[in-house]
């Protein structure tokens, strides 16, 4: 059994954080559970961009429903208390999707590099196989780092009381409360930080420094725009993801409530704007949401007939 303190050196906070989480909770489902709706059934959306986007949905609503449940449970009760299964859950889970969803962006990346700098041939490198291959590696390494993390962290010797000045069970608070040598622990948490805290993004930077090479080779400005308009969206999403996480995690420590802010930035905030960011910053999911809110229009007036 774990007590999780979360926010509570902040008592006027808890309340309104409460709503602030209950609404992310209810906005995250909500978006990224329509955006894998749109894409099954709008033939327009079922794209390689679209596909690795139903992935980062699957992946956010993993992250949040791992996160928010026991984080509402501990805001709303005096009992802070979380099950020591409970904790390690949460560690395999957050570690899987967080790292999964480091190689995904990359490889959406990669994708819109394609479309941008190699656009005759970009049907065939970037066929369903591909994608599948592109997806299914994001997932496996993301879940090969969380077995190695969840497995160290097992195996740790911790001192009472075990107290977590966390809202969420995380390697690096558990680490705090061992007693015994914590030298594997921290060896594989800074071999792990070099795949999904360095590589990923130093490919994405890659793909978006040739990205930005062609566009702006392209002779009209409506060409410049519209191939930026078909990255702005993931640009943005990149930003909001890689930056709290290199903060937290490559950065020298910091104080546990300013750690706490940004881990809640990057936990209940960036899931409820990814779904936002691609809805109203591209045209394609907005026409198809708006083709099948007239759909269902249309049939509600056929049955009034």
């Amino acid at each position: 059994m774990f007590v999780l303190l979360g926010f509570s050196e902040f008592p006027w906070l808890e309340r309104p954080l409460s709503a602030v989480v209950l609404l992310s909770y209810l906005l995250t489902l909500v978006g990224n559970s329509s955006i894998l709706l749109l894409s099954l059934v709008d033939p327009r959306l079922q794209m390689p961009m679209y596909f690795f986007l139903d992935n980062l949905s699957l992946l956010d609503i993993g992250l949040t429903c791992t996160i928010v449940p026991q984080l509402l449970t501990n805001l709303w009760g005096l009992d802070k208390t979380i099950t020591s299964w409970g904790c390690i859950t949460q560690v395999c889970v957050f570690n899987w999707t967080a790292c999964a969803e480091c190689f995904l962006l990359a490889m959406m990346a990669i994708d819109r590099y394609v479309a941008i700098c190699r656009p005759l041939q970009y049907t065939l490198i970037m066929c369903p196989r591909m994608c599948v291959q592109m997806a299914a590696a994001s997932w496996s390494s993301g879940l090969a780092n969380s077995m190695l993390q969840t497995t160290l962290t097992l195996q740790l010797l911790l001192c009472g009381p075990n107290t977590l000045d966390h809202f969420f069970c995380e390697v690096p608070v558990l680490i705090e409360l061992a007693c015994g040598d914590t030298t594997a622990n921290e060896l594989a948490l800074s071999i792990g930080a070099i795949p999904f805290g360095t590589v990923a993004p130093v490919m994405v930077l890659i793909s978006y420094t040739l990205i930005a090479r062609a566009i702006l080779k392209l002779p009209s400005a409506e060409g410049r725009h519209k191939a930026l308009s078909t990255c702005s969206s993931h640009l943005l999403v990149v930003t909001m993801f890689f930056g709290p996480g290199i903060y937290m995690y490559l950065q020298p420590p910091t104080k546990s409530t300013q750690a706490k802010f940004m881990s809640f930035f990057y936990c209940i905030i960036t899931p409820v704007l990814n779904p936002l960011i691609y809805t109203l910053r591209n045209q394609d999911v907005k026409k198809a949401l708006k083709r099948i809110l007239q759909s269902q229009s249309g049939m509600r007036c056929l049955q009034a007939r």
